[in-house]
């Protein structure tokens, strides 16, 4: 059954193209979560809770703006800020969840629909290691079909490794019993870096969340030492440092980019 909250399995694999060759590859889970239906997991599952301590956990105060009230309704806003018209269909977050207690999520990403089904908007919430966020709003068109294609121009820092002049190319497969999230980031002479995420869906069950504890122990902390270590090499390999600009003032960064 597609569209319902889920784990995904898979994998990551970004490769930067210039000006030195880098490539890291890692495994990884992600829980497809219907921000509706949050309640009624927290209740049937013993090793997933919404708000509160467990093996596997859910803070809304984790996304959007935490002073924003319910994160449904935040992102309502902005598709309305968008000019998009929610009617209240279903928003589904794909995030990776707190493993005891932590997580870092560099991209969460949004799947926001009408109450008919049909897609909508995807927005690509994103996290730096400097404890700032920033969201790209992207509207999907009524004609546009799988994989989606869209653009938006890089708006905020990232990696240190990384310049700010930069556009992102999306192609994404939005989930169903596969899902694919492929971004390109070129400068005006090309390519720099290409980043795929793919992923197998699997039932959000009990026994589910107890093999992806054994197959990616620590997953969250992983994430976040990988980051840095993987930093570590980029510099070795003689890749400058880019200044921190200060970030948006705005909190999302609306872009009317779309293809089929």
């Amino acid at each position: 059954m597609n569209g319902a909250s889920a784990l995904y399995a898979g994998s990551v694999m970004h490769v930067r193209l210039k000006p030195r060759r880098h490539r890291l590859s890692y495994r990884l889970f992600s829980l497809l979560l219907d921000l509706d239906d949050l309640d009624a997991v927290d209740g049937r599952l013993r090793l997933f809770s919404r708000n509160r301590f467990n093996a596997f956990s859910f803070f809304e105060r984790d996304y959007a703006d935490p002073a924003g009230g319910p994160l449904k309704a935040q992102v309502e806003r902005l598709l309305h800020s968008a000019g998009l018209k929610p009617d209240g269909g279903a928003i589904r977050l794909l995030t990776m969840p707190r493993l005891f207690g932590y997580a870092f999520n560099p991209l969460s990403v949004y799947f926001c629909h009408r109450r008919d089904g049909v897609l909508i908007a995807l927005l690509y919430e994103v996290n730096n290691t400097f404890s700032q966020r920033h969201s790209y709003l992207i509207p999907v068109g009524a004609d546009a079909g799988a994989p989606l294609r869209h653009t938006s121009e890089k708006r905020f820092y990232v990696s240190p490794f990384m310049d700010m002049d930069l556009t992102y190319s999306f192609r994404v497969t939005p989930p169903g019993e596969e899902l694919r999230i492929a971004i390109l980031a070129s400068d005006p002479e090309g390519p720099v870096l290409s980043a795929v995420h793919t992923a197998t869906r699997r039932p959000l069950t009990d026994r589910q969340l107890a093999l992806a504890l054994v197959r990616y122990p620590l997953l969250t902390l992983k994430v976040i030492a990988g980051i840095h270590w993987e930093a570590v090499k980029i510099w070795i390999k003689g890749i400058a440092l880019r200044p921190r600009p200060k970030a948006p003032d705005a909190p999302v960064t609306i872009s009317p980019s779309h293809r089929s």
